[in-house]
């Protein structure tokens, strides 16, 4: 007979979780998680760069993270 695993996730609550925090979480530094989010390894998160702008803008929700 199969066992089945039931999780309690969290609610979301729509939080944009830091880059800086999430760096803290895992021991490593934010520019890390940048790269990995805009290079698409990191599927948690999405990187936007605005028009006209060399800045990106980093959207992480809790739920993801």
């Amino acid at each position: 007979m199969e066992k089945k695993l039931y999780v309690e996730l969290p609610p979301f609550t729509g939080r944009n979780v830091p880059i800086k925090e999430i760096a803290q979480a895992i021991g490593k530094d934010p520019h890390y998680i940048r790269l990995g989010i805009r290079q698409g390894i990191f599927k948690f998160g999405v990187a936007m760069k605005m028009e006209n702008s060399n800045e990106f803008s980093y959207y992480c929700p809790d739920r993801k993270v």
